[in-house]
């Protein structure tokens, strides 16, 4: 008997104000299997952990590991949880700053690519990141992960 576990993801979502209004601040999945995807393709920079590991916690950490920058300082707000379409259930906070997205330094995964070829390559967890205004944002993002632009919006009213 196999025990199937919850996957578990924790990110922030960066928002700032500007002249044009609000921003959000999104990542491209990277990978071969969204290189040439885009509505769906982008996310809360976030990543997963263990049940022993605070939401919080493991959310400022990935934040660090997929951006390659600190998590920055300032409230947090929260934005409760979604559950994705494989299940995974993701928790997130918005928090209020700006970075440039030339900046970042995303970090990478390994997958074997093409399948069965035996060959392992590197790709990166992120491979762009944008600021994105609201509803462009939720033409792009994964989903389930509307309900974070939906409830950063509510507190932000």
């Amino acid at each position: 008997m196999t025990v199937r576990t919850t996957k578990r993801s924790a990110g922030l979502l960066l928002f700032r104000h500007t002249g044009r209004g609000p921003e959000v601040l999104l990542g491209h999945m990277g990978g071969p299997f969204f290189a040439k995807k885009d509505a769906g393709a982008w996310t809360v920079p976030k990543g997963e952990y263990d049940a022993g590991e605070p939401a919080w916690e493991a959310a400022r950490r990935e934040f660090q590991e997929e951006l390659g920058l600190p998590p920055p300082d300032g409230e947090a707000v929260p934005l409760g949880e979604v559950v994705q379409s494989n299940g995974k259930i993701v928790t997130a906070w918005a928090v209020e700053a700006d970075l440039d997205p030339e900046a970042i330094s995303p970090g990478t995964f390994a997958l074997e690519w093409p399948p069965r070829s035996g060959r392992i390559q590197e790709f990166p967890e992120l491979d762009r990141v944008a600021w994105l205004a609201p509803d462009r944002a939720r033409a792009l993002i994964i989903p389930a992960q509307t309900a974070f632009l939906d409830r950063l919006a509510e507190h932000s009213g």
